[in-house]
Parts: structure tokens; sequence; C-alpha cells
């Protein structure tokens, strides 16, 4: 099992990069808007083009995300959301799809409350294959990242617009599975994000470690994907994903009948932009 969980997102990219594809990476929050809409989304991601998965671990102080995933995190756990409800959706994923890697992204609170040793091992039984936890810095790597990666995890460090050359052998030290890239400061789902301006940040990290490194923050639409596609490893796409959702709920917060597929048809349409921005960069 741990050798299987830190390979799968290797092997992943490993495919992709030998089909010269870019990753579309999905993030959704866990139990939004109710676990059943919740795991049927996650189960059809795959199918509509989702090379990864991030799945948010909904947290009541989300402090590093916009309006839209904040959002997102409160529906969630209105609708009874917890870290075990987290857990038991990437088990029941699980029981379908060996294949696709789940990287959870969220804060410490929640598996500090649970405890770190029993986080890492039910997340491992679970199906999970790392982390991102975007408020723990490197300073903190005893208390989870290191942990993790023995238990078999992979972690995923996040570089910034603001990472200089100097902290950056810091960030990537002990990163593992791929690197995300913040391509905007702020918080999520405020500004677009600009290929011109990410094309030497990445080349820049690329300098410092063969890992892949995936663009996210500010990528809203097909057109977007397909530029950060042609420059990057992989297109993660949150909180235009997240709105599709919020789009599909009644005056009463409740899911439409259509809130599953109305995600899937827009992320086929990002699948889309990403294998665009590749071949036009291939020619």
């Amino acid at each position: 099992m741990m050798a299987r969980a830190m390979a799968r997102i290797d092997r992943r990219f490993a495919e992709l990069s030998a089909q010269n594809k870019a990753a579309l990476v999905t993030f959704v929050t866990a139990g939004d808007p109710s676990f059943d809409v919740s795991l049927e989304i996650v189960k059809g991601l795959p199918k509509a083009g989702a090379d990864l998965i991030e799945l948010g671990m909904p947290f009541s102080d989300p402090m590093a995300d916009g309006p839209s995933i904040q959002a997102s995190s409160q529906r969630a756990l209105k609708a009874g959301a917890s870290m075990i409800k987290t857990l038991d959706l990437v088990t029941s994923f699980r029981k379908q799809d060996q294949e696709t890697p789940i990287v959870c992204m969220g804060y410490y609170n929640p598996i500090y409350v649970y405890g770190v040793e029993n986080f890492l091992a039910d997340a491992l039984a679970a199906g999970i294959d790392g982390l991102i936890i975007v408020d723990l810095p490197p300073e903190e790597d005893d208390e989870l990242c290191l942990p993790a990666l023995a238990a078999g995890l992979n972690f995923v460090r996040l570089a910034t617009p603001t990472t200089d050359d100097q902290r950056l052998p810091a960030v990537l030290n002990n990163a593992s599975g791929f690197v995300y890239y913040v391509s905007i400061t702020g918080i999520t789902g405020t500004q677009e994000a600009d290929a011109q301006a990410i094309a030497p940040e990445i080349a820049r990290i690329k300098h410092h470690t063969d890992l892949p490194v995936c663009v996210g923050f500010g990528i809203k639409t097909a057109d977007h994907a397909a530029a950060v596609a042609r420059i990057s490893d992989g297109v993660v796409v949150g909180s235009a994903i997240v709105d599709q959702i919020a789009q599909n709920l009644d005056d009463e917060g409740r899911p439409k009948p259509n809130v599953a597929p109305a995600v899937f048809r827009f992320v086929q349409h990002l699948a889309t932009g990403v294998l665009r921005g590749r071949s036009k960069a291939a020619e």
C-alpha cells in the first residue's frame, strides 16, 4: 500500500509526459453540496477528463481560499462533512477507481485534532496519495511532512510569485509528487492567471527540481487552461469548478438534479483546453 500510494502520482505524470500531455487537476471540496452528490461528482471527474483529483478537506476557517472555496467549505460543513466522511468518500471512490491520484488539500488543524498518526494511517488505507497543507511551512516539516513521507504519502509543496531563489530550496526540500505553483499573489479565485508571467517562474522552479510543476489559482476557462498547459506539466482548476456547483443549487442551497452533469460538462470543456494547449505547443 505504501509504495502504491506514492507511485500513483508519479505514474500518472510519467504517462502524460510520454504522450506529451499536461495534467488537468480538478479541485472540489469533499461533501459539497452533500456527501452523496459530492461522491457522484468525484466518481465522474476522471471520465470527464480529470487526470488528478484535488479534494478539499472542509475547514471552518480556510484563510488562503477565496469566496468560492470558502463557501464550498461552509456548504460541506453545514451538510455534515467531517474528516471521517472525507476519508469515507475516498474509500468509496477507490472501489471503482484504483488509478486516479487523489491529493487532499487543506489546513493542519483538522489533521492535528484527528491525530497525525491516526490520520496518516487512515488516509493511506482510504486510498489518498498525497497532501497539500497550505499553512505548514518547511520549518514545520516534523509536524506532518516527514511523518507523511515516512508513511508513504506524497507531500506537495506550494511555490508562489514571492518565493525567491533563496527561499525556493527550502520550499522544495522534502517535496514529492509535484510542485503546485500559485500563479498569483492573494487568495484563490479572485484574479486571472497570466501565462506570460508564469513561464519564467516555471523555468526557475525547474532549475531547482525534477518534479512536475502544476499551475493553479486564476484559471477559469478552457482558454486559460490551454495557455497554461503550453508551459507547465499540469493545470489546476478549483474555484471555477466549485462555482458550477454553487450555480446549480436551489434557493434553499439544496442541489438541483443537474449539479453533477453541469460540473462534468465544465470539466470536459477544461480538458479540451488543456489538450489544445499542449498540441499547439508542439506545432
